[in-house]
């Protein structure tokens, strides 16, 4: 399942630094996971690294895009034959 950014963001940029796939973007007024991008770092880390870093914890999972894993490392995959 792809991560959503809730209304609580601050926009402090310390999650979009972190995304390994480039899936989080500037919006106004907070900002966005682009979930065709997001992977929650499967492939690179055991947890997304966005949710870390997020200092007012509003990294929430998208209940609109449920994935399993075996998906998250299928797009992971995808999203490297591309780079």
């Amino acid at each position: 399942m792809a991560l959503i950014i809730a209304d609580d963001c601050i926009a402090c940029d310390a999650c979009r630094e972190e995304c390994p796939n480039e899936a989080i973007e500037e919006n106004e007024p907070i900002y966005f996971i682009d979930p065709d991008r997001c992977t929650e770092c499967v492939g690179y880390y055991d947890e997304p690294s966005c949710i870390a870093v997020c200092p007012v914890d509003c990294i929430i999972p998208d209940s609109n895009n449920i994935e399993s894993t075996d998906e998250l490392m299928f797009k992971y995959e995808q999203l490297q034959a591309e780079d």
